[in-house]
């Protein structure tokens, strides 16, 4: 029995420690390769997608950490695209957008957390050959704060795997299997080595800057299908900009996605406001979770819903209902109540002695 114990715990121990040195090969919108055997894990992804009907922008932003001094990101897009930095007040102006309506309701009974069961009072919550074309063209390569970006163009999936690994991109196997669905359709990629700041002997570990990138597409298509790969659940988070209501078109391998927010806003400056081109916008934000990535079996397509309906999530404060300073209404109900059947039974405890003493001279 001992034995049996010791080896149950080494084999947890040694699961536990493989965790921790097994490198992610996936978030949200595309593949996040470490360097070597180090690690690297994507804690947040956050998105903000704006689309026009011809011209679609993803600004993302990553929250790393891990133990990796180095790392690629590969996300496929489906026409040419630009790559900048984006602003990361973007993603403080949502958040305060969709920030949850906070209300106030009252119960009548005691719960827990009440008096008398206790003095404090409870809240509750409700609510990514010769003569013919080479197969990888780089068409452009830049340097962007922490990002080493190339953008290309491959016709073959083996030929883009080799050129990255060849230019310092350390990927799976898997990844040219995983590529040639978008190799098929024609679709170009953004490239991006990442390193931290500071230089040589520093990690890649919380926020990094925030990347905007564009291309002309017809469809609002945001690139899920590499995230088959990632080998723990996933998480995503996306804000749409668009002129109406937006929905995915399916699960795609994942939960039923939840609408947090949907909304027309009108931001009158700062980096969201640049975003809309300074026009009302309708703002839809959405959470999808993914416990089983392998079953991701295609990109996200988005499509508007039938109608525009809002939506903002409530957050309540359950309150126990009170009078005066603070005294429970059940409290005084419960006492008028017994107070009332006292008085009743007195009287009739009085009436029936009354009749059984007879009537008086």
């Amino acid at each position: 029995m001992k034995r049996r114990i010791i080896f149950l715990l080494f084999a947890l121990f040694a699961t536990q420690v493989g965790s921790l040195i097994s490198p992610a090969y996936a978030c949200g919108c595309g593949a996040m390769i470490p360097d070597g055997q180090s690690r690297i894990g994507v804690d947040r992804e956050t998105s903000v997608v704006r689309w026009d009907g011809r011209t679609e922008q993803i600004v993302m932003r990553f929250t790393v950490g891990g133990n990796a001094q180095r790392a690629a990101w590969i996300m496929p897009v489906p026409g040419r695209a630009t790559v900048e930095l984006g602003d990361g007040d973007l993603f403080d102006e949502l958040r305060e957008l969709t920030r949850p309506e906070r209300k106030t309701r009252s119960h009548f009974w005691p719960r827990s957390g009440d008096w008398p069961f206790s003095s404090g009072m409870s809240d509750g919550a409700g609510a990514p050959a010769a003569g013919a074309a080479p197969s990888v063209g780089v068409v452009g390569r830049e340097q962007l704060g922490d990002f080493d970006v190339a953008r290309l163009t491959a016709s073959d999936p083996d030929a883009l795997k080799n050129w990255l690994e060849s230019n310092g991109f350390q990927l799976p196997d898997r990844l040219a299997t995983e590529v040639k669905p978008y190799v098929d359709q024609q679709w170009e990629y953004v490239a991006v080595r990442l390193a931290p700041r500071g230089g040589q002997g520093k990690v890649l570990r919380g926020d990094l800057d925030p990347l905007k990138i564009r291309f002309d597409s017809d469809r609002l298509v945001y690139p899920m299908r590499l995230s088959r790969m990632a080998r723990t659940p996933q998480s995503l988070g996306l804000y749409v900009l668009a002129d109406h209501r937006m929905e995915p078109a399916t699960r795609i391998g994942g939960s039923a996605p939840k609408v947090t927010f949907a909304g027309t806003i009108e931001p009158k400056a700062g980096p969201l406001a640049a975003l809309a081109d300074g026009k009302p916008v309708f703002l839809t934000a959405i959470d999808q979770e993914f416990p089983e990535p392998g079953r991701i079996d295609a990109d996200h397509e988005l499509r508007a819903t039938p109608k525009d309906t809002p939506y903002r999530r409530t957050v309540y404060r359950n309150e126990l209902l009170t009078v005066g300073d603070g005294i429970p209404v059940w409290l005084l109900t419960v006492g008028a109540a017994v107070a009332a059947i006292a008085a009743t039974a007195y009287a009739l405890t009085l009436r029936r002695l009354r009749r059984a003493a007879g009537p008086t001279a």
